[in-house]
């Protein structure tokens, strides 16, 4: 087992010796410290084998014997392996033949790789350089399009286009021709922007960004453009000038349909007049001008018309005789001594004399006022002469006042939203200042032969009425005044006329008026029949409406009958 053991440590030895001298051949010399080195690694590979300490230790090993035995093993394995070499021989050609072959395919894989390898820095150096080619490229179109938006929105800013121009200097006032004034006027307000309103917060440019920071005024196409757009102005402010002096001709042709001209032709186009304001005063206030004085005149013609045609339908209840007390004589006819019953239906019953306060009632009670003007609407004249239909002067005058409520209402309204004026110096007074003096004037006139106290007393009651509605329009600064001084027309007639019939009640003879009979006399059914007329007048729409304003309402009953 020794033996053995040492054989496999010789063995072990000689096969290191046999492969380091293989390995040394191919050096091109050995020293003397490699040599001591390598038999060094030799003892210690040998003395590690325990088998064979014990042996050199207990002197059991003979290493002459050992030695030879370990010879003649290693010759035999020689000739071992001389004979599977030479077994093995042609193997070993094809395999060598093989790899030859494989070398040579490797060494042209290796050539066509090398080449790729060229081939591909090459591409990648032009690949690098299209990249910052391409860098370049994108900043540049950056650039480009920065640049391109900018001047984009100065040049809209700036430039006329040809279809604005054409528009503007032969096209029909119509919304296109607003929508192009309005452009017009931006680009006018833009190049005239200079460095002192950069910090302006109503600058539809802040800081000039589309100009580049430069003021729009300060350059070359701002400079250019202002010569052409102040022309092209000047011939916008001629075109709406011509416009609105024919639409104010039109204003003054006889049953000319106003408020529909107001609308689509006057309102529709208010940008124009704020446009004159800014671009001509001077033009802007001719328009006003022309405009009051076509209104004022057209009113007052309608008025002055309607209220002609309207006392043709007047029906006289009372005269200056008809007083509560009468002589008997004058009720009869001059070829009979019977009284004249139809002389007897006078002025001093109600009847259906009230209902022309329905409508005013009703809207003072909260119901719907469009409702309440069906009830009686105004009368048609026309219409009215045809049918050959009479009405008492309360009629008339609703008539006259709701109409002039309504179209004072309209030219109010219209007025603020077209000339934008809301100042104590608007246009209202100077348009309805002659049509309230010349209804004041006809009422005025009237009056002055009215003698029917119920007439009277229903127009107090209505002008108190279009006292809540022209405030419930918010139009009671400019109409309040007027029906003011209607009150103070009416008041002062009614006193004149309740006077005289207190006179003739004083002055009142028994014999003149009449003996007794089993009827009741005469005067005492007219003054019952006028108290109750008063009475349910004062009253009327009370029940319907609330308390609420009762007191502005309520007509003293002491100014109207005074007591002896």
């Amino acid at each position: 087992m020794t033996l053995n053991a040492g054989r496999k440590a010789s063995a072990g030895s000689n096969q290191t010796r046999s492969n380091k001298p293989s390995t040394a051949s191919n050096s091109s010399n050995i020293t003397p410290e490699d040599e001591s080195e390598r038999l060094s690694a030799d003892l210690a590979l040998f003395l590690s084998n325990p088998s064979l300490q014990s042996a050199l230790a207990d002197g059991s090993l003979d290493l002459a014997s050992y030695s030879s035995t370990i010879n003649s093993e290693l010759a035999t394995l020689e000739r071992e392996c001389i004979a599977l070499h030479r077994q093995a021989a042609p193997d070993i050609r094809i395999l060598r033949d093989e790899m030859d072959v494989c070398d040579s395919i490797l060494a042209g894989l290796q050539e066509m790789l090398l080449g790729f390898q060229a081939d591909l820095s090459g591409l990648s150096g032009d690949i690098r350089q299209l990249q910052e080619q391409s860098r370049s490229l994108a900043i540049k179109v950056d650039n480009r399009r920065e640049a391109e938006e900018g001047l984009r929105l100065f040049l809209e800013r700036v430039v006329v286009p040809p279809n604005l121009a054409e528009v503007i200097c032969r096209g029909d006032v119509d919304e296109l021709f607003l929508e192009c004034v309005k452009d017009l006027e931006e680009k006018y307000a833009y190049v005239h922007l200079t460095d002192r309103d950069i910090d302006d917060a109503a600058c539809p440019d802040p800081g000039f960004t589309a100009s580049a920071g430069v003021p729009p005024a300060w350059t070359v196409a701002g400079k250019e453009m202002e010569e052409h757009l102040a022309k092209l102005r000047l011939r916008a402010i001629s075109r709406t000038r011509t416009y609105f002096l024919d639409i104010m001709k039109e204003l003054r042709r006889p049953k000319t349909h106003i408020r529909m001209i107001q609308t689509h032709a006057l309102l529709k186009y208010g940008y124009l007049v704020d446009f004159l304001l800014v671009a001509s005063p001077t033009i802007h206030g001719e328009i006003r001008d022309v405009y009051v004085e076509s209104m004022s005149k057209t009113l007052h013609t309608l008025f002055r018309t309607y209220h002609k045609q309207l006392l043709t339908l007047d029906l006289r209840l009372a005269t200056r005789v008809d007083l509560i007390a009468v002589e008997e004589a004058a009720l009869r006819d001059a070829f009979s001594t019977k009284v004249n019953m139809r002389k007897r239906g006078d002025a001093f019953v109600l009847g259906d004399r009230a209902k022309v306060l329905d409508g005013a009632i009703s809207a003072e009670s909260g119901l719907d006022a469009a409702a309440a003007v069906v009830l009686i609407p105004p009368i048609n004249a026309h219409v009215a002469s045809m049918n050959g239909e009479k009405y008492p002067y309360e009629m008339i005058f609703r008539s006259i006042m709701s109409h002039l409520i309504d179209a004072a209402t309209n030219e109010y309204v219209f007025a603020r939203q077209f000339f934008k004026e809301y100042g104590q110096n608007d246009c209202f007074h100077a348009i309805f200042g002659k049509t309230l003096s010349l209804v004041l004037e006809q009422l005025e006139n009237y009056l002055f032969n009215c003698h029917d106290a119920i007439a009277i007393l229903l127009m107090i009651k209505l002008t108190h009425s279009y006292k809540r509605t022209v405030k419930a329009r918010r139009i009671d600064k400019v109409l309040e005044p007027f029906l003011d001084r209607v009150t103070n027309l009416l008041w002062p007639r009614l006193k004149m006329v309740m006077d005289a019939h207190l006179r003739s009640i004083r002055s009142a003879n028994a014999k003149k008026c009449g003996g007794g009979d089993i009827h009741p006399h005469l005067i005492s059914r007219r003054y019952a029949e006028f108290t109750c007329s008063i009475l349910l007048i004062l009253n009327r729409g009370r029940k319907a409406g609330s308390n609420m304003d009762a007191g502005n309402d309520k007509l003293p009953s002491d100014k109207i009958m005074p007591r002896s």
